[in-house]
């Protein structure tokens, strides 16, 4: 009995470990952050469904075609998220050159015609047989494994601003002018949100920090002077009942659509006005059609999971056994729930709008698939530090007591991180 529960280990720590470790009953799983998840993708199939039948039925002749679509895609997703959460996260420094390059070359044949699909002037996606790829979702992937790989090498050399920072800055820029390039400023944000916060966590001088940000800020506002669409997006989240009839409708509608719902919410499918003529209801703008549905206790249920998924992804990144675990896990919470942030803010138009999905809930297939992937990183960095009860190494102070730890200092395979 043993023998088999072994073989499903996390990631095989028990032919790694010591004669106490081969002696573990069962495989160690954060089970909070396993039911926090599927608790955000269960309640992400009942509203896809309820805000797309109406569509569906118009377009498709079948209700049910988004449901169906997205259920299929939270099942890869699913696989992709067991097969992270048994793969030791280490590995993830040799796969992350293979990514990178799949990564490129995907983000130039998006832009190419007749490869790339052109949506409203846009090209986001690569179509293969009935499916919508999306690099730009693989390229903050990317940013988050990769980013935290090399940070993770660089280790004490991020305090230089030209030999940490800089470099790290712009490769991460290379990246991110290739997404600009397909019109997604919104892939674009959560990119830098990412980047910004692996040097964050990775212990990087405020200084430095504060000169990056100055920088990001300054090129967004260069970005959304380029388009005039940007520029009038801006203006309507200024002033949305400004322009109610123009770019500012979505907002508008969508407030609508949360003040409708009240308290309590209409019901599912309630067929109340306002999500009827919300553009974009299933994917970017669900939010709003979980206010109008459930009121505002359902959208406190998606704050309240989301902050949950936070604790648990700050928890796992304080106990990892070294820096490459810390900076990954932080990687994985800061994208995850940072994008749902972004889309919740945009929504209630505390933020521009800037077509981002939420997280684990809005319908698309390439978004719920990493961001399960991601998930079983970060379960497996979770349920390394509990197999082994260590959890000493931190990146710097602002994720654990004070210590700062760089690959080689910990226990707990920090050389194996390089």
């Amino acid at each position: 009995m043993i023998a088999h529960v072994e073989r499903w280990l996390p990631v095989g720590q028990a032919r790694r470990g010591g004669a106490g470790l081969r002696r573990l009953p069962l495989p160690e799983l954060d089970v909070w952050l396993l039911l926090v998840t599927l608790a955000l993708c269960g309640l992400g199939l009942i509203m896809v469904y309820s805000a797309s039948q109406a569509l569906a039925y118009t377009d498709y002749g079948n209700p049910a075609y988004f449901f169906e679509r997205q259920l299929l895609w939270l099942a890869l997703g699913l696989v992709a998220m067991a097969v992270c959460a048994k793969l030791d996260y280490h590995r993830w420094v040799r796969l992350a050159p293979w990514m990178a390059a799949l990564t490129g070359v995907l983000l130039v044949l998006v832009l190419i015609p007749h490869i790339g699909v052109e949506v409203q002037g846009a090209r986001r996606w690569i179509r293969v047989g009935s499916f919508d790829l999306q690099p730009s979702v693989l390229a903050q992937f990317l940013v988050v494994v990769a980013g935290a790989v090399w940070l993770n090498r660089v280790g004490p050399r991020i305090s230089d601003f030209r030999d940490g920072v800089l470099n790290y800055s712009w490769k991460i820029a290379v990246v991110g002018l290739l997404v600009v390039m397909e019109k997604d400023l919104g892939s674009t944000l959560v990119l830098a949100t990412v980047a910004v916060g692996l040097l964050w966590v990775a212990g990087v001088r405020f200084r430095h920090l504060a000169g990056v940000l100055v920088a990001s800020l300054l090129a967004g506002l260069l970005l959304i002077r380029a388009e005039p669409y940007r520029t009038a997006r801006l203006l309507s989240y200024l002033d949305p009942f400004a322009h109610r009839l123009g770019s500012g409708f979505q907002a508008v509608q969508a407030l609508y659509a949360l003040g409708v719902g009240g308290v309590f919410g209409t019901g599912l499918n309630g067929a109340v006005p306002p999500s009827q003529l919300l553009p974009e209801a299933h994917t970017d703008f669900i939010f709003a059609i979980i206010g109008e549905d459930l009121g505002l206790v359902g959208t406190l249920l998606v704050l309240a999971l989301f902050l949950a998924f936070a604790w648990c992804g700050v928890r796992a990144a304080r106990n990892a056994p070294d820096r490459l675990g810390v900076l990954l896990a932080g990687g994985v919470t800061i994208w995850i729930v940072g994008q749902a942030l972004i889309n919740i803010g945009g929504v209630t138009d505390t933020i521009p709008s800037t077509g981002v999905p939420l997280t684990f809930i809005s319908f698309g297939g390439s978004s719920l698939a990493l961001s399960l992937a991601a998930t079983g990183i970060l379960l497996n960095i979770s349920a390394r530090r509990r197999r082994t009860g260590t959890g000493n190494a931190r990146a710097n102070h602002r994720w654990g007591n004070g210590r700062s730890l760089h690959p080689g200092h910990s226990g707990g395979g920090g050389a194996a991180g390089d």
